[in-house]
């Protein structure tokens, strides 16, 4: 099934045709959309359908079984491992479900660290960006902690921080705001937002959230067999009836 709305630009991420298994038995297939510099797509669906998993393949930190993949002309499927490194340090901002913070950094290094990958060390120039984007998720003045020394919602404010702090053109966020109350997830939405619009990022949202996808430009249902357009009722989420492609 594809999508029948089309962004009005040329599209940061295409994907045509993804299929996944695992063991022989398929996750999802015959998955297509764009995604355009700038635009917030929510991906809604069950529980087990695949969702975190599409998103590990947009990251190319999945392989996939059939289908292409996309990010500014670049054919994902033709990089070594090795090149989707080198891509993910410079085009990638994901925030992890798990976090994925490590322990042994503290807050501003964990935040710190995609610029550190990409330049070696943090100068004045990276750690004033580090304390804004600190800042910016509500968590200015707790550099110096350590990770243990957290909250799971200031964890997830620390990879927020993170996937934001070297303006990445493409961002994924799978769950971001399931543990943070309303009003700091509201904040992070707004951040998460006004990233993409300013970078003219991609930005590509996993949720549950009513809330959450309320804000997206568009919401796609992720199925077994592809993926469809989603309204939002009072009732939560459904199809739009998008029939297949």
């Amino acid at each position: 099934m594809d999508c029948a709305h089309n962004p009005p630009t040329a599209a940061a991420i295409s994907v045509r045709g993804l299929a996944k298994h695992y063991a022989g038995a398929s996750v999802f297939s015959a998955v297509s959309f764009d995604v355009a510099p700038g635009e917030f797509v929510a991906i809604v669906g069950e529980s087990g359908v695949g969702k975190s998993t599409l998103l590990n393949c947009l990251a190319g930190l999945d392989h996939w079984d059939a289908g292409r993949i996309a990010h500014d002309g670049i054919d994902l499927g033709a990089l070594g491992d090795d090149q989707r490194a080198v891509w993910r340090r410079a085009h990638l901002g994901f925030v992890f479900q798990a976090f994925h913070v490590l322990p042994h950094l503290d807050v501003a290094q964990n935040v710190g660290l995609p610029l550190m990958l990409l330049g070696g060390r943090l100068d004045k120039e990276a750690l004033a960006r580090v304390e804004a984007m600190l800042g910016a998720v509500g968590l200015a003045g707790l550099g110096t902690r350590l990770p243990q020394q957290l909250s799971g919602g200031q964890l997830q404010r620390v990879a927020i921080a993170r996937a934001l702090v070297h303006r990445p053109r493409l961002l994924l966020a799978d769950e971001p705001t399931g543990n943070l109350d309303p009003a700091t997830a509201t904040r992070i939405l707004d951040l998460l937002t006004a990233q993409a619009r300013e970078a003219g990022a991609a930005l590509v949202l996993a949720t549950h959230s009513r809330e959450a996808a309320l804000r997206a430009d568009r919401v796609l249902q992720l199925r077994a067999d592809g993926i469809v357009a989603a309204g939002i009722g009072a009732d939560g989420i459904g199809a739009a009836g998008i029939g297949a492609a």
